[in-house]
């Protein structure tokens, strides 16, 4: 094999010389392997979920239900995981999710995972909430492909704003997050009272917004935290957001836009019918809601009901490059990867950024071959069962 599977050779020819790769290559031990080295409210405030957990818990039982069925004697010796998903070109269905924060988990956050990124080819959706301004992150993805994603605010001019702020700076897609209006209930977060927010991590885009900024009466200093964290509290999440309100980000977004937080059939449609151009099956990695529906169980109803009109794409759950084969035979176009890459920025910032999402690729392309299919599109879903 060869490509990003070369990962592998990499790893046992530097053996030879006795070094040994620094984090995991089975991603699924990061979790604990961050909870050992990583402060504690940071590693909750990553890994932690809604109310006792159980939507985060069924997303990962979901990939554990479905089972992959190789199939043999298909030549496989060529292999092509590259896709375009909404204009934008990608070395494989595979884009880093928007997480915010960053800077509690490594003091370089956000623009470390950017240069991680844009060195493998793949795309990063930058949150409002990143603790780095987008234009910022840009700077620092360089030629990377970068989408942006909008926490739709209150005030609709600050919303104008961030939108071409990002058109600005060459964010190619706007993502617009739509469950987390208020936050959840977050137990691991409450029980240390950490809310980074309130202490004006994580509201950079804000601040450093000229409409937020005119609101405010100038510019965000150690005098004025107070203030801002208060404005930002009362226009982070507006509740009173309807389907009739996406007309304003055709209105003022002029490139593709997808959903986040798609989950039942009948939403899907009426974001197609709403000349929405992807969704994004999701529930926020169990973050919102408590004992919601998987995301990967969410998905085959989402992919017949919009699949054949609109561009579907899939996150929450995912930990291993296996685990991207799952939801592209169930029709999804693409997915988004979010706690591994965080957990491996907080283990080895930007090298372990790169180590985590080299080992993925490397273990999508090789679960691909083994399968026996060569491009992404030859995924589906009679290579499943649920035992």
């Amino acid at each position: 094999m060869s490509g990003f599977a070369g990962y592998q050779n990499e790893i046992y020819m530097a053996g030879l010389g006795d070094v040994v790769p620094d984090l995991p290559t089975d991603l699924t031990r990061l979790e604990a392997l961050a909870e050992e080295r990583m402060p504690a409210p940071s590693f909750a405030y990553v890994a932690g979920a809604a109310g006792s957990e159980s939507t985060a818990r069924a997303n990962r039982a979901a990939f554990e239900a479905w089972r992959l069925v190789p199939r043999m004697l298909r030549d496989v010796s060529s292999l092509d995981t590259s896709v375009t998903v909404l204009g934008t070109p990608m070395p494989a269905p595979v884009l880093l999710a928007p997480v915010g924060v960053l800077s509690i988990v490594h003091p370089d956050g956000e623009s470390s995972v950017a240069r991680a990124a844009a060195s493998v080819g793949l795309p990063l959706v930058v949150s409002t909430a990143a603790t780095t301004t987008l234009e910022d992150v840009a700077r620092a993805s360089g030629d990377g492909a970068r989408w942006y994603q909008l926490y739709w605010p209150k005030d609709r001019e600050l919303a104008i704003s961030f939108l071409e702020r990002a058109a600005a700076a060459d964010y190619r897609a706007l993502v617009v997050t739509l469950d987390t209006y208020t936050m959840g209930w977050r137990p691991r977060d409450l029980d240390g009272a950490f809310l980074p927010f309130l202490k004006g991590v994580g509201n950079q885009n804000y601040f450093a917004d000229p409409v937020f900024q005119r609101v405010l009466g100038g510019e965000v200093d150690d005098e004025s935290l107070g203030p801002a964290v208060l404005q930002w509290a009362t226009t982070f999440g507006n509740p009173t957001l309807t389907w009739d309100d996406l007309a304003f980000l055709r209105e003022h977004w002029h490139g593709p836009i997808a959903l986040k937080g798609i989950q039942h059939a009948d939403d899907a449609r009426r974001a197609a019918e709403a000349g929405i151009d992807a969704v994004i099956v999701s529930n926020h990695g169990g973050r919102q809601v408590d004992g919601a529906i998987a995301s990967l169980d969410a998905l085959p109803a989402v992919v017949e009901a919009i699949g054949d009109r609109v561009e579907v794409l899939f996150d929450s759950g995912v930990r291993t490059g296996a685990d991207i084969v799952k939801p592209l035979a169930l029709g999804a176009r693409a997915v988004l990867l979010g706690r591994p890459y965080v957990y491996g920025l907080g283990l080895g910032g930007e090298a372990g950024v790169r180590h985590v999402l080299r080992c993925v690729l490397a273990e999508l392309e090789l679960t691909m071959a083994l399968t026996g299919v060569t491009r992404p599109n030859e995924l589906g879903p009679e290579l499943l069962v649920r035992p």
